[in-house]
């Protein structure tokens, strides 16, 4: 008994100072993780990179005569920024100093600390504006380009080659290398300033950047929530941009797209074809039969599943309709001018086949009561003369 005694003691001796020893080794490796967290925080906010996450609309007001330090104050009790001495050194240490503006703001948890601070402060633009460039909602890369080239900003092949360049970091990884286009979907249609020093480069990083104030950490949420990836939610989206005229479209067109991926059937759609045929310049009205059978993983008459990547640039409303695309149970649509625009649905192959004969038989109508009116109109003339 002694012996077993003295062996526990023996034991207890050696793993005491052991415990401590480890607890000691966590505390300090607790210590540096907090340390290099928090140190990695303040810079990221410094630089003006940090975004306390999600879109949730937050609105401020900055009193007349506000410090910086004191504004500081105002966005961490708002939730808004995290460390307010990086804050305050960010604007001190800027273009920004002395530029804060009082006033009421509607700012967003999903701002950068430095979209935050350009929109608090007011600095005068020394840049001549040489051009103004509208990016519609469903154009495309080459189609951007080409644009550039009309305005006389740069050549369409040097919009392109910076656009194919890698220099930029994409807001999602591109699973595939067979995208024609990585930037594709992320040059967000809006309206953009060109300076007169600036690059091709500088207006497509302006572009990623709108994007990337659209595209928040709810939308991320919600296509998690979807069992989509990111880029596989743009991808849909650039699609429902191209298929609907009107908003009111869109979540129900992304419905019949996940009805038909869950159910294996291609999802045939005519502008996944068309960006191919017409190198994204998509100014061809209709496909041929010899078009239908183009090898390409944009086809989706030929492919099941999602096109390889996006097939245009598409706006917010078709990415909130994916985000939010109605549950129902129809697998098909047609877009009739008929209709206004307006998409009608059907739920089997046979109605929808009937829909297009109503379609087909309304427009040809149509044509023959206009057909009537131009002959009416041409002996009116004739007859005046």
């Amino acid at each position: 008994m002694q012996i077993q005694k003295e062996k526990e003691m023996d034991w207890r001796n050696i793993a005491r100072p052991v415990i401590i020893i480890a607890l000691a080794v966590c505390l300090v490796l607790f210590g540096v993780y907090k340390v290099k967290e928090t140190y990695t925080g303040f810079m990221q906010e410094y630089e003006g990179t940090y975004s306390a996450g999600g879109g949730e609309k937050i609105e401020v007001t900055i009193p007349e005569d506000t410090s910086v330090k004191e504004a500081a104050s105002i966005l961490k009790d708002a939730g808004l920024i995290k460390y307010k001495l990086a804050f305050q050194l960010r604007i001190t240490g800027s273009q920004y100093s002395h530029s804060l503006q009082p006033g009421t703001y509607t700012l967003t948890t999903g701002m950068s600390t430095l979209d935050m601070i350009k929109t608090l402060c007011y600095v005068e633009s020394t840049r001549e504006v040489k051009y103004t460039l509208t990016v519609p909602e469903g154009f495309t890369v080459e189609q951007i380009a080409d644009r550039c080239e009309e305005l006389g900003f740069c050549s369409a092949k040097e919009f392109l080659e910076a656009c194919k360049s890698g220099e930029f970091e994409y807001p999602f990884e591109i699973p595939s290398s067979e995208v024609k286009y990585a930037l594709q979907g992320f040059l967000f249609p809006a309206t953009y300033d060109i300076y007169a020093d600036m690059t091709p480069k500088e207006l497509i990083q302006d572009m990623i950047d709108k994007f990337n104030s659209i595209y928040t950490d709810d939308f991320r949420k919600k296509a998690e929530e979807l069992g989509y990836t990111d880029f596989e939610v743009l991808t849909m989206a650039s699609i429902v941009e191209k298929e609907c005229k009107l908003d009111s479209d869109r979540a129900m067109v992304a419905g019949v797209f996940i009805n038909r991926l869950n159910d294996d059937m291609p999802l045939q759609v005519d502008p996944s074809v068309l960006y191919v045929v017409t190198d994204g310049q998509y100014n061809q009205a209709e496909l041929s039969y010899d078009d239908l059978e183009v090898d390409s993983p944009y086809n989706t008459y030929k492919y099941t599943g999602l096109p390889v990547g996006p097939i245009c640039n598409p706006g917010e409303a078709s990415i909130e309709g994916v985000l939010n695309a109605v549950k129902h149970d129809y697998y098909y649509y047609l877009t009739s001018d008929e209709s206004q625009g307006a998409c009608i649905f059907n739920k089997t192959y046979e109605g929808h086949l009937a829909d297009i004969e109503k379609a087909d038989a309304a427009k040809a109508e149509k044509e023959a009561a206009e057909g009537d009116g131009s002959e009416d109109g041409s002996d009116e003339s004739t007859d005046s003369e």
